[in-house]
């Protein structure tokens, strides 16, 4: 996490220890398409059980539940 908001940019990495998929609990599985050295700018977050993806778009990953995203 990121104690600072003014250095705060995008979602770390690190992040994935404790994000768990809001379906099952299940761990995620993470797919970059864009990097800021160690930050992840642009992907998704996969359930490993539910196979459910997450967009992680600047930075943020959404992680809501299908049934209540704005595609």
């Amino acid at each position: 996490f990121c104690r600072r908001r003014s250095k705060c940019k995008y979602m770390k990495k690190s992040l994935l220890d404790i994000l768990r998929d809001p379906l099952d609990k299940a761990e995620l599985d993470l797919e970059v398409d864009e990097r800021d050295g160690d930050e992840i700018v642009e992907g998704r977050l996969i359930g490993t059980e539910t196979g459910e993806v997450y967009p992680i778009e600047d930075g943020i990953p959404n992680l809501l539940p299908p049934d209540m995203r704005d595609e």
